[in-house]
């Protein structure tokens, strides 16, 4: 490199660093092998947790690829570009994120001998491209098209997933609350999946065995009078924004008076206003509730004044204000019924209807429980545990356990997992070698090889040497037979014939933002830190 060239930036800004040429490539290599092997023991079902220890003492344990590339401070640039892809794989499609990192790792890494041996970065970048398109047809033609319907698919799908987050009784649990959770939200005829509907409470209560799924809301508040019902059956809920106090005006006006009897007759006004919409709401009480086992909630968006809340507890009506707005959007789903804004002409079919309201109280805390409804089309997942940390992961699988269920319904179609994609594209990438001419078949070879890190990883994490297991499942694909890792034996295994079943569009993009990545960072030949300063007069 001239001198001219190198001391081009300096006349620019003298202050600039500047890494160069063969120094930046493998500087960024070493980086992504950096990182590459801070995740890869967290990979698989037989995975080991990373504690992570914030500045103030918090504790998160998690193998969560996601969770610890968010927590975890990254300060090198080019960890942080690779940190950022990896994410960005979870937000599009929920998972994927530590074989991103792993996969990126690995195409540098064996790209690493051809560059030592004086082969051009473009030359090995233009060969990924070329392995990437082959792989991507290999996808396409490895995926198994099923009935989405089929629960136990589903189930499947969920629990390949979630054990790889959390220990396998947990996740064999979580499994059926998130495929219950998704499966009494689905609506006949309409493809997607909305998962706001599924809401996740947490409450720090008994151990996480006790997490389970309340086909209908759970609301953290209660009622605001000491007199109302704790526990009504067989409820009508009337669903409002109907403000039940006496609100002042939006306009600075200001009253006078002069005499006390004046003031009352004011106050009594006021007071004859609010009392009639109570009263509204008390005569469809005891119209829909004519019979001792018929009860009645109110459940309002706005304001309650004690005055009004006494007439309800009166009635044995159960009043909840100030409810949150996304709780109202789910109730009229969960239980059925309208959203009212005003309670005049108020009628029986506005109402929605529950089997069991009832509060429980842990603590300062209080949570209303409406459960037993019928075709809910909105669910909640109440996870419990005994600390904040348990809490936290169980909330980070569950997102991770919807959005697997949610991609399977989708995508229409599943790939055999444990590994099976990848021996599978590493064995049809290396037999379409001679269709490439020219050097770009080293990049060729170079990503087939780096494809191997996914099984080579759940070999060694699970205690198995990773080259007699490969060794030992490109025998069997050799014979005809698309096989996975067991990883409690070591051996090849059918994926299909035990359930193991991962996302097609998860390997997709991690197929697609991988190379990009990779590729990239091949083609660095500087970096140059040059930045506009943040602070003044620099």
């Amino acid at each position: 490199f001239s001198f001219d060239k190198m001391a081009a930036i300096k006349i620019v800004n003298p202050n600039a660093d500047i890494t160069r040429a063969a120094q930046a490539l493998l500087m960024n290599i070493n980086v992504a092998k950096g990182l590459q092997d801070v995740l890869r023991s967290n990979l698989g079902p037989t995975g080991t947790y990373k504690m992570l220890v914030s500045g103030s003492g918090d504790i998160k344990l998690t193998k969560d690829g996601n969770v610890l590339l968010h927590e975890m401070q990254i300060q090198y640039p080019t960890a942080n570009l690779i940190a950022h892809a990896a994410t960005a794989q979870d937000d599009i499609t929920g998972d994927g994120t530590t074989s991103n990192v792993l996969l990126i790792g690995e195409i540098l890494k064996q790209s690493e001998r051809y560059l030592a041996e004086g082969q051009h970065p473009r030359v090995l970048s233009e060969g990924i491209e070329l392995g990437k398109i082959k792989a991507l047809q290999v996808l396409e033609k490895i995926k198994v098209v099923r009935d989405v319907s089929d629960r136990e698919l589903l189930s499947n799908v969920a629990r390949t997933s979630l054990r790889t987050k959390v220990h396998n009784t947990l996740a064999d649990q979580l499994t059926e609350i998130v495929v219950d959770a998704l499966l009494t939200i689905k609506r006949p005829g309409v493809g997607g999946l909305d998962l706001h509907m599924v809401e996740i409470m947490t409450m720090q209560h008994k151990t996480s065995a006790d997490t389970n799924l309340i086909k209908g809301l759970v609301l953290d508040h209660g009622a605001r009078h000491p007199d109302m019902p704790r526990k009504l059956s067989n409820a009508f809920i009337l669903t409002c924004n109907v403000s039940f106090e006496y609100e002042k005006s939006d306009q600075n006006a200001s009253t006078s008076y002069s005499s006390a009897d004046q003031r009352a007759k004011m106050v009594e006004a006021e007071r004859v206003f609010v009392d009639e919409q109570v009263r509204k709401v008390i005569e469809l009480k005891r119209t829909v509730c004519d019979t001792n086992d018929k009860s009645f909630v109110v459940i309002n968006q706005k304001g309650i004044d004690p005055m009004a809340l006494d007439l309800f507890a009166k009635e044995g009506i159960i009043a909840l204000r100030r409810a949150k707005r996304r709780n109202m959007e789910r109730l009229t789903l969960a239980c059925g019924g309208v959203a009212v804004n005003s309670v005049d002409e108020l009628t029986p079919e506005v109402l929605g209807h529950a089997d069991n309201i009832y509060e429980h109280a842990l603590g300062e805390e209080r949570y209303t429980f409406i459960d037993g409804v019928k075709n809910p089309l909105s669910v909640t997942i109440l996870i419990k545990g005994p600390n904040a940390h348990t809490i936290t992961q169980i909330k980070d699988a569950v997102r991770d356990g919807l959005r697997a269920v949610k991609n399977t319904i989708e995508d229409g179609s599943v790939v055999p997992g444990a590994g099976a994609f990848e021996i599978a594209a590493y064995e049809e990438i290396m037999k379409s070698r001679n269709e490439v001419q020219g050097r770009a078949k080293l990049g060729l070879q170079a990503f087939a090889e780096a494809l191997l890190v996914i099984p080579k990883t759940l070999a060694s994490n699970s205690g198995f040497d990773p080259h007699d297991t490969i060794i030992g499942l490109q025998e069997e694909y050799q014979k005809g037979h698309v096989v996975g890792i067991d990883v409690h034996t070591g051996d090849p295994l059918d994926p299909a014939a035990e359930g193991i079943w991962d996302n097609y569009r998860v390997k997709r993009q991690l197929l697609h933002s991988s190379t990009v990545i990779a590729s990239q960072l091949l083609l660095v030949d500087e970096i140059i830190r040059a930045g506009k300063s943040q602070t003044k007069g620099e």
